[in-house]
């Protein structure tokens, strides 16, 4: 049950996408428009216990079809692990993070949930997936690091996605 919900999950991301494109003849959207989208749909999907507060600061723009596709699917991938791993079942927030320059995209994805275990091994589908989409199709490179605010006792994980796009129109 649980598969096939992701399954559905990664279908309905491809499919925002895909609806987008549709309605332009260049091959490219406004991927704010598109990721505001996903973004609710892999926090609702995602949220089993607590409540999860979602949002994004910063700007995409115009993204190509083939890297908006990818992106989209790697961002879906890592706010569904946040709210699944990171907040587990407890009320917390995921904050996603977008700067663009020309062709340099950088985003991060933050929750401040129970923070990235020491020397956890980083080998489920997800991540595989969100790997191989980074570095292959968006040209990129991804990290995930433990955040820790000691003055409001919280722990969270940043991970951090920078990728090379076609320059936005």
């Amino acid at each position: 049950r649980e598969a096939l919900a992701e399954a559905e999950r990664r279908v309905a991301t491809i499919a925002t996408v895909h609806a987008a494109l549709s309605q332009n003849v260049d091959e490219t959207v406004d991927f704010d428009e598109v990721f505001a989208s996903v973004l609710r749909g892999a926090a609702a999907v995602a949220s089993a216990g607590g409540r999860v507060t979602t949002r994004l600061e910063g700007a995409f723009g115009v993204v190509e079809a083939d890297a908006a596709q990818a992106l989209a699917t790697v961002l879906a991938e890592l706010v569904t692990n946040a709210v699944e791993h990171g907040l587990q079942d407890h009320d917390g927030t995921v904050v996603v993070t977008a700067q663009r320059d020309d062709d340099e995209l950088t985003v991060h994805v933050i929750d401040d949930g129970v923070g990235l275990e020491p020397g956890a091994a980083m080998t489920g589908l997800g991540t595989r997936i969100v790997s191989t989409l980074v570095h292959g199709e968006l040209r990129g490179t991804i990290d995930w690091r433990p955040v820790s605010d000691p003055v409001r006792e919280a722990r969270g994980t940043d991970v951090v996605v920078r990728a090379r796009l076609a320059p936005s129109a």
